[in-house]
């Protein structure tokens, strides 16, 4: 018998912002067996758990860990219903409507030699609490001795498309030409099918049998100078994608140009009449300035805090929702869309906020095109990237280097020369300046990476601004006796 604490303590598989993340090599059969035992068991101790369904995205090393994953409940006598490739809020909307828990087997956006396992309690994404039982209980099992074969169930595939589909009662998309840029994700066979019920043409673009490591946050200059080609050969008056396990959407306006994650939020956001919104700290102050909202309330980085801020919201508010600055959209209550009953899913989406900017665009009723609707909002400007390979710790260090010697970390930087305004901790480090620039560093929680976010009154600003950041922190001096 194995004990799932010991060898998930041994796995080098830490917990993220999305769940178990690491390299494929450590995700064995045994390591695998063990997040999923210890998830079925803290399950166990709040609902009734007869079955639990799992679905993978694209990546070569996702079908044998959700096999992995399916062997253990077998041993454990709960019944598997596997959903194949799909996007992972697909298996979350039907998971959460059958009130049963479900594991996704995906690394999202991040390069194909790493991989991940995100878990779903029946009413949604787990929590804090959740995480550090699945990390901490102790539960022995059997060792796998041999992978199940597993059927593909085609349900959650067709009541995702059923979700949005069915909030419209005519083909408004009839006589448009919408992009999908395929590459590898969990939704490309999914995508055209949607888009095609509501009348569009539909173009699909780019689809690779190698897993491509979309990053909405940081969209490489060979994905924009794409879109923009795209966008003109086949005369598209939109280009969608997502990122590799269709969570995080990506939408390029007419011009081909892509909208920053937080802007298609706040505008897919406004579409849906929300009156209270929760978003991360890292996001475009033009939701505040826009003054669309009654009540914004911001949160740390990741899914998980969004969620946890809607029971605060929800006091004050009864249309809420929540998105983050990589795009997904997290509806947190069961609203009226168009005289449709929309349920909540509290868990990030793509389609939705691509939904509702595109309707507000494209749509009979609309005078706007997508890029009247982003020039229509205050003029601030985010952009992100991020350094590979930059340990965690040292990462740490320039975090608490920042929060202690603010200055020294500006000189550091080059960036004395900004007068400081405020230094907020919520998550990472975030810079404000009195020239309006906003400066905000944060250790990534699924990787070796250092994220540099900026914000600035143009975009080529806030360009300069990560551009110049990240090279003085390939070089910076981190003296150690300064952090205590």
């Amino acid at each position: 018998m194995l004990n799932s604490k010991q060898v998930i303590a041994s796995s080098h598989i830490g917990f993220g912002t999305s769940g178990a993340r690491g390299l494929v090599c450590d995700f064995t059969v045994d390591v695998c067996a063990a997040f999923t035992v210890s998830f079925l068991n803290t399950m166990q101790d709040s609902f009734n758990v007869h079955t639990i369904a799992i679905a993978i995205d694209n990546r070569p090393s996702s079908f044998t860990m959700a096999q992995a994953c399916a062997a253990a409940l077998e041993l454990c006598d709960v019944k598997v219903v596997y959903y194949g490739v799909i996007p992972t809020p697909a298996l979350a909307c039907i998971s959460m409507s059958q009130e049963v828990p479900c594991i996704m087997v995906t690394g999202s956006h991040i390069p194909f030699d790493r991989n991940g396992l995100k878990f779903y309690r029946p009413d949604g994404e787990i929590t804090k609490a959740d995480e550090i039982a699945i990390l901490n209980s102790e539960y022995y099992y059997p060792c796998v001795e041999q992978l199940p074969l597993l059927t593909v169930d085609n349900a959650a595939e067709n009541h995702y498309i059923d979700r949005y589909v069915s909030l419209f009662d005519s083909p408004w998309l009839t006589g448009k030409r919408i992009g999908i840029y395929q590459h590898s994700s969990a939704g490309r066979d999914l995508y055209p099918l949607i888009f095609e019920k509501l009348g569009a043409e539909v173009i699909s673009i780019g689809r690779s049998d190698t897993f491509v490591p979309i990053d909405t946050e940081a969209v490489s200059e060979a994905d924009c100078q794409k879109a923009i080609e795209w966008t003109h050969e086949y005369q598209l008056d939109a280009l969608f994608s997502t990122d590799g396990d269709g969570d995080r959407p990506l939408l390029a306006d007419e011009q081909g140009n892509w909208l920053r994650g937080d802007i298609l939020g706040l505008l897919s956001a406004k579409a849906l009449d929300i009156d209270g919104l929760v978003v991360p700290v890292s996001c475009n102050t033009a939701i505040e300035l826009s003054r669309y909202f009654d009540l914004v309330v911001r949160t740390k980085i990741g899914s998980p805090h969004v969620i946890a801020a809607f029971s605060e919201v929800e006091r004050q508010s009864s249309r809420i929702a929540g998105f983050e600055a990589n795009g997904g959209f997290l509806l947190g209550s069961t609203i009226e869309v168009h005289g449709h009953s929309l349920s909540a899913l509290p868990t990030r989406d793509a389609v939705l906020p691509v939904l509702m900017v595109l309707h507000s665009a494209l749509s009979k009723t609309s005078s706007n095109s997508i890029a009247e609707l982003v020039a229509q909002l205050p003029q601030r400007f985010t952009h992100s990237d991020r350094l590979t390979d930059f340990s965690t710790e040292r990462s740490k260090h320039i975090i608490k280097l920042g929060l202690q010697q603010p200055e020294y970390l500006l000189e550091q930087l080059n960036l004395s020369e900004n007068k400081l305004v405020e230094v907020n901790s919520k998550d990472g480090l975030r810079l404000s300046f009195t020239n309006g620039n906003i400066v905000h560093l944060r250790p990534s929680g699924n990787a070796p990476e250092f994220r540099c976010y900026a914000e600035s009154d143009s975009i080529s600003k806030a360009k300069k601004l990560v551009e110049h950041t990240l090279y003085q922190l390939l070089n910076i001096n981190l003296n150690a006796s300064l952090v205590n």
